[in-house]
């Protein structure tokens, strides 16, 4: 194709004068060295999504910085995980500028020149790409990548004015999805403040005329009660059928989820587990079928994933689902739970690894409201939180468009012409 050549990232390196980099070794940055504030330090685990997430993100001073200034990251470097994820890469944006390149990371710094940063990061999350970085990395306990790999990376390289494009077709796609994530987060804080309000502080509709009365729990208001979760609501666990049995597995059609589903869609609502098992994977295992809209949580390992199932479902063993019901209904529930993974963690036992069981989880107490205030909750938060639902799947059509589109747009496949393609 015209214009489009084959090239490796090294070869567009050395033609730059750019680069391919491991960050710091452990003996250049020590724990001590690592403070409350100051400058982010990029780890492995803080990328996701192809961007840096600071939820959990280390920092240290300005003069460890200086020290270290070599792994100093600027805007348009891509950022690599070396070990475990393999293919794992973010975008360092202009907010990111300045920030350190940490230990377990690979940094490609190749300027604006001859590859655009945001093509370059598009064209690195392509299927076929990761794939390739996954069959080259090193390592029989755990794959690690090395600056040598990323060097060897084959690029189909368009001109720079095609490069443009390409990402900017793609950034639309990316754009409209973070804003929808955005939104998902407003109206999430917005049921979450709501709940607390009315059922933490007791600040409900109304609340001014009725007394509070001592309980279990301590104060509460008078005409609400305590009880037990195994008296208040049904819960069911989980199961797995034998691996070995192709017959429970090979073209089921009944969702089962893992906790690894919750975990790595993070998100409200689940449309559909990543496996599914057949009638007879069902009946020759633990697993038991729920109602959809039920609300799963994550027991054991990973406490306190939540999430609703938009379709009747089962799951593994490392769940409890809790079934709504008139008097819990379903985003009283689920709010409850969310509101309380504090205390499920403090209640999880276990030497391996911790897990709250069914026994434990129905001892614990929780406050139910008139059944007029409850309901009117629900009516409340019904709303947002099937806003919710619609942004999610607006979501997941946009990322299936984006990566139809991806290789396609990267191999020349489609055409572009004018920032569109054809």
């Amino acid at each position: 194709m015209g214009g489009w050549r084959k090239t490796t990232l090294g070869e567009i390196c050395n033609e730059v004068n750019g680069i391919i980099q491991t960050g710091p070794f452990g003996s250049q940055l020590h724990q001590s060295d690592y403070s409350d504030n100051g400058v982010p330090v990029v780890m492995p685990k803080d990328i996701a999504d192809g961007q840096i997430i600071t939820d959990s993100i280390a920092r240290i001073s300005e003069d460890h910085v200086e020290r270290l200034s070599r792994h100093k990251l600027l805007n348009g470097d891509i950022v690599f995980g070396r070990r475990g994820d393999i293919g794992r890469q973010a975008l360092i944006k202009a907010k990111e500028a300045g920030w350190l390149c940490g230990t377990g990371c690979l940094r490609i710094s190749l300027g604006q020149t001859v590859i655009n940063s945001l093509f370059l990061h598009y064209y690195l999350r392509q299927n076929d790409v990761v794939g390739w970085i996954t069959n080259q990395a090193v390592g029989a306990t755990m794959p690690n990548l090395n600056t040598g790999i990323l060097r060897n990376i084959p690029i189909y390289l368009p001109p720079l004015p095609i490069q443009r494009r390409i990402a900017g077709i793609l950034a639309a796609y990316d754009e409209l999805i973070e804003n929808n994530q955005r939104r998902i987060g407003v109206l999430e804080e917005m049921a979450r403040r709501l709940y607390r309000e009315w059922f933490v502080h007791f600040r409900f509709p109304g609340h001014e005329t009725v007394k509070m009365i001592e309980s279990e729990l301590g104060q509460i208001p008078a005409g609400w009660e305590v009880k037990k979760v195994g008296d208040a609501f049904d819960i069911c666990g989980g199961g797995t059928p034998s691996r070995a049995k192709d017959e429970y597995w090979n073209n089921g059609m009944l969702q089962w989820y893992s906790p690894r589903d919750l975990t790595n869609s993070n998100t409200m609502f689940m449309d559909d587990s990543a496996d599914h098992i057949t009638e007879l994977g069902l009946a020759k295992s633990s697993a038991k079928m729920f109602p959809a809209r039920s609300v799963m949580l994550t027991s054991r390992a990973t406490i306190g994933a939540i999430a609703i199932n938009t379709k009747e479902a089962c799951t593994n063993q490392g769940f409890i689902t809790c079934i709504p019901n008139e008097r819990v209904p379903l985003y009283f529930l689920y709010h409850w739970l969310v509101e309380n993974v504090p205390v499920f963690h403090l209640m999880a036992s276990g030497a391996t690894f911790k897990e709250i069981s069914r026994g434990v989880f129905k001892t614990i107490e929780l406050i139910i409201p008139p059944e007029k205030i409850v309901k009117c909750f629900e009516k409340t938060v019904m709303p947002i939180s099937e806003q919710i639902l619609i942004l999610q799947r607006q979501i997941q059509n946009l990322r299936q468009t984006r990566d139809l589109l991806l290789p396609r747009l990267m191999s020349g496949r489609l055409e572009v012409k004018g920032g569109s393609y054809e």
